[in-house]
């Protein structure tokens, strides 16, 4: 292990984002189901003042969300996700000239977000629904792919693969990714992540960081969630406000394995693992 890597500029609308050393995004879901904090920021002044808490403690990227992806999660609509996250969105780049992020799957909602000034598009379902790809490409934000297999209400429902779990997830992203350069997508604007907790059982997600390091070999800068997921819960036997530790000791293994984002409902704690870990790795390099 070690630093991996060319230095990385992602462009993210009229933004560009270093990702030379890793970076942390912060969690803003705006809506009332989420798995660990669903309700908590659904008001806009709950939402600005957690994100201003985020950008105070380090996040380089907020990341608003408006229809919950846990397992199990019901689809929400094209406007109530627009009512959800269109204020917010505006509101942070009004007060704060953030970078934010839109993690969406909704080709209105990708429009919207990059009239209002966002730089990057989180999406889940890796642009696969009707109309999310030629949406992205008429925008010139920044776009994560998102390794899921399924729709958040059924997949976890036996996940199911044939070669190695690093192998498929390699493959679907290497797919995802040539779509998007095919729409005219450029290469320097795409993220990739692995989905860790999507469509995984727990010995794929604990192989999947084990085995991380074989998806730089896509050569795009590599996006990691998994900030109180079940994987930690699962190993450990904690409840969901019980799993900072072990999160943080999953966000230092994945910026080991190449990582350069860590997305984190616990920024400041994260920030601190994570530029600890790089300081290790540059040492060693």
């Amino acid at each position: 292990m070690g630093v991996s890597g060319s230095s990385e500029i992602l462009l993210c609308n009229h933004r560009q984002l270093d990702l030379s050393s890793p970076r942390v995004m912060g969690i803003l879901n705006v809506t009332p189901d989420s798995f660990s904090d669903g309700g908590q920021y659904s008001h806009l002044d709950a939402a600005i003042h957690h994100a201003e808490r985020m950008l105070n403690d380090g996040a380089a990227i907020i990341d608003v969300g408006g229809e919950s992806t846990r397992p199990g999660a019901d689809v929400v609509s094209e406007q109530a996700e627009l009512d959800r996250v269109a204020p917010v969105v505006e509101k942070l780049v009004e007060e704060f000239d953030a970078l934010i992020s839109v993690d969406t799957s909704t080709p209105a909602v990708m429009l919207e977000a990059a009239r209002l000034g966002a730089g990057m598009i989180n999406d889940v379902r890796s642009l696969k629904r009707e109309g999310a790809l030629e949406a992205a490409a008429r925008t010139p934000l920044a776009i994560c792919l998102m390794h899921m297999v399924g729709e958040p209400d059924n997949m976890q429902h036996d996940p199911y693969y044939e070669q190695a779990i690093e192998e498929e997830v390699a493959s679907c992203l290497a797919e995802r990714l040539e779509a998007c350069l095919s729409a005219g997508i450029a290469a320097n604007r795409i993220v990739l992540d692995p989905g860790f907790g999507f469509a995984k059982t727990l010995t794929h997600n604990l192989c999947l960081m084990n085995r991380l390091e074989c998806l730089n070999a896509l050569k795009r800068p590599l996006l990691v969630g998994v900030s109180r997921k079940s994987m930690i819960g699962k190993t450990l036997d904690r409840n969901v406000d019980a799993r900072l530790a072990g999160g943080l000791a999953l966000a230092s293994m994945a910026v080991a394995r190449g990582a350069r984002i860590i997305r984190t409902h616990d920024v400041a704690p994260t920030v601190d693992a994570v530029n600890m870990t790089w300081a290790v790795l540059k040492e060693g390099s």
